[in-house]
């Protein structure tokens, strides 16, 4: 049987990137398998349901490289791909339950579910419903049932857990789970309104998608005993199930907002590069080997397997994570980061340099930076003459006798017929060793006069960036501002 795998996230707000990982483990699996990767929106929750939600997941794990075999988008055979569109099968299907004895009526009021968990609070009994007590089919009989249905009584359809007997299931990464069916409660399949629970429209779904292998995170493991015994109740084929391991925050706490950036969508703007944040998620909890971590998308689909998924949670590191885009940002060919650079280059740049300048910027400082974005904030001086020159910077560095110092070695540099590193370091040392002064004593001067800032690259490699004209202009214009007293 071909695999078949799906992700099917809810249209709730953006892509967490623990979803990110689940859809690009179900893309791994498949692709390693020659199978097909579903893309199925469930959407049956609408108080949680927010607008544009959908595209703008589809939009990041379109970034991300994920591709679907079927999709809303795509169609396939075994649409709609949108739950909402498939609400009569449920109800179908919830029927079939009630038929087969695995399902029941429940007419309770909210108030009196809220009476009944209060109750088995104090009681110091976990919450669950009690079928022996409640308003349902069996405690009130099939003629009063049947009286409250045909009145038009709300009601929902739970399904009928074994009180008795332990539910047994093989998760491809935990192993043999076992869980007694007294622990289980009686789920809500249908709600009152007539939309399915999530549990019946996933089982059902999964069944008629032909799912083969069902790969999600962790928090779902609760729920698999629940969907083990519908696949069971219909006499359906149970696909084999592989929960992920939780991604946690550095304290190995749950990952989540509070303390950092869980959207797919912020590590997009941030400037992360699309392959470097796809290796890095994909070694969340597996790695095909100990001797490496750079991986392109081929050679995870070639190494890709579950049995290799760890059990314990995986931590979310943003410095490995940069530490990871740095090795991209070092390995691309300089006229490819061009290209990825100019989304966020302003026009006013893009109008004054052309490609071949930014290519050498960028060659520049890739060594300095984890992201290509930050050219333009480490290294803005490269595009604009500085408007502000670092006071402590300033402080440390500029004596009462420097300005004396550098002039002299300002008029060395207008009179330089080769504008290149090597010569404009050896005009420079052949300058201190007549004024019997060390380097560091005109070097810092140099370094803010000609960027503003304390930090950069080599300072006479980035003078040959600049050219000749530019850094004459911008010794002259801090030595003039200097003179009259501006700073």
């Amino acid at each position: 049987m071909s695999v078949r795998v799906r992700f099917a996230p809810s249209p709730t707000g953006y892509l967490h990137v623990g979803g990110l990982r689940t859809a690009l483990y179900n893309y791994l699996f498949a692709r390693h398998h020659g199978g097909q990767c579903v893309l199925r929106i469930e959407d049956t929750d609408r108080t949680r349901f927010v607008e544009n939600a959908q595209e703008n997941l589809i939009k990041s794990l379109r970034w991300a490289g994920i591709e679907f075999d079927e999709s809303p988008e795509v169609g396939g055979p075994y649409g709609p791909y949108v739950q909402s569109e498939r609400f009569d099968l449920y109800r179908k299907y919830a029927l079939e339950l009630l038929d087969h004895g695995a399902a029941y009526y429940a007419f309770d009021t909210p108030e009196e579910l809220d009476a009944m968990r209060e109750r088995q609070q104090k009681a110091g009994i976990a919450p669950k419903y009690d079928r022996s007590t409640m308003r349902n089919q069996f405690t009130l009989g099939q003629e009063e049932t049947q009286r409250l249905i045909d009145s038009g009584a709300p009601y929902v359809i739970r399904m009928k857990v074994p009180i008795t007997g332990e539910i047994r299931f093989n998760d491809l990464i935990r192993g043999e789970v076992v869980v007694s069916g007294k622990d289980v409660d009686d789920q809500i399949l249908l709600k009152s309104d007539g939309f399915p629970t999530y549990h019946l429209a996933n089982v059902v779904d999964d069944h008629l998608m032909k799912i083969t292998h069902v790969i999600r995170g962790e928090e779902w493991l609760p729920s698999t005993p629940k969907h083990v015994l519908l696949y069971d109740a219909f006499g359906w084929e149970r696909p084999q199930f592989a929960h992920l391991p939780l991604l946690l925050n550095k304290d190995k706490t749950k990952l989540s907002k509070r303390q950092g950036s869980v959207a797919v969508e912020d590590f997009v703007e941030r400037g992360y590069f699309k392959e470097a944040f796809v290796n890095f998620i994909a070694l969340l909890g597996w790695n095909p080997t100990a001797d490496r971590e750079i991986f392109s998308m081929n050679e995870l689909i070639a190494t890709f397997s579950l049995e290799k998924v760890n059990k314990a949670g995986a931590v979310f590191d943003t410095q490995k994570l940069d530490w990871m885009n740095s090795q991209y940002l070092r390995a691309f060919e300089p006229a490819e980061l061009v290209r990825r650079l100019k989304p966020y280059m302003s026009e006013e740049i893009l109008s004054k340099f052309n490609d071949e300048y930014i290519e050498k910027v960028i060659v520049l400082l890739r060594e300095r930076i984890d992201i290509l974005r930050d050219v333009l904030t480490f290294g803005d001086y490269m595009f604009d003459k500085p408007k502000i020159y670092d006071p402590d910077y300033l402080q440390k560095h500029w004596k009462d006798t420097t300005l004396e110092l550098i002039k002299p070695l300002i008029d060395v540099f207008r009179s330089a017929d080769i504008w290149e590193h090597k010569q404009l370091h050896d005009q420079t040392m052949k300058y201190v060793e007549s004024r019997s002064v060390k380097l560091k004593d005109v070097i810092h001067p140099i370094r803010v006069m000609i960027t503003g800032k304390s930090v950069g690259a080599g300072m006479f490699e980035t003078m040959e960036v600049l050219g000749k004209q530019e850094c004459i202009e911008r010794f002259d214009l801090f030595v003039e501002q200097k003179e009259k007293g501006l700073l």
